[in-house]
């Protein structure tokens, strides 16, 4: 298969919201659909989180509350994965009734837009959801639900594709992870070789 039918024979190309991204790919392979990647959305959704829980930390600070000097970390956590100490203690943080609470609401409850089939009751989905979040009036998370509405059309192709960059995502954390470790390379066959062996999945047993 040749360059130009192997172009024309991608589907779909799962990317970030990264305007430079959108311009780029329709010249290469024009058919394509565009996938917003829903791991990059629930980043996005998550930093709103934290940036609101920092700011209402600082409210509470200058009131000496000390309520969310600790916890930061639950809030960016999936609940399915807290030790039943965690579990606890998030619940409590949930029931007083804080700004970060509704943020991190906000967040979990888009994760429901994945799982539809049928891209009207998604569509009608996100307007509730859009609306929910405009009315609770806290900045990060209203301008996360803002540059999801513009890029709603490329949300709702994952409906049909149901394609991300996890596998990508993965791999090039656990590259980094690699090259913190070494503090370095001296040279680009020696970090080649560490990748290989770390993450080519290769059988180094002898024959």
């Amino acid at each position: 298969m040749g360059d130009a039918e192997q172009k024309e024979a991608v589907e779909a190309v799962a990317v970030d919201l990264w305007e430079p991204f959108l311009r780029t790919i329709p010249q290469p392979v024009p058919e394509a659909d565009i996938v917003h990647d829903k791991f990059q959305v629930s980043k996005y959704l998550g930093e709103a989180v934290d940036q609101v829980r920092r700011q209402e930390h600082k409210e509470l600070m200058a009131q000496g509350d000390e309520t969310l000097k600790g916890p930061r970390q639950l809030w960016l956590y999936n609940p399915q994965n807290f030790s039943p100490e965690q579990a606890d203690e998030f619940r409590a943080l949930k029931d007083l009734q804080l700004k970060v609470a509704r943020a991190w609401a906000a967040k979990e409850l888009f994760s429901k837009f994945w799982e539809y089939q049928e891209e009207g009751w998604a569509r009608r989905f996100f307007k509730d959801w859009f609306g929910w979040v405009s009315r609770r009036r806290l900045k990060p998370g209203v301008e996360v639900a803002q540059m999801l509405k513009r890029h709603l059309d490329h949300l709702r192709t994952y409906l049909k594709h149901h394609i991300t960059n996890a596998v990508t995502e993965g791999l090039n954390s656990k590259i980094q992870s690699l090259k913190a470790a070494a503090r370095g390379f001296r040279s680009f066959r020696n970090y080649r070789t560490r990748i290989l062996f770390f993450c080519g999945k290769l059988n180094l047993y002898p024959l």
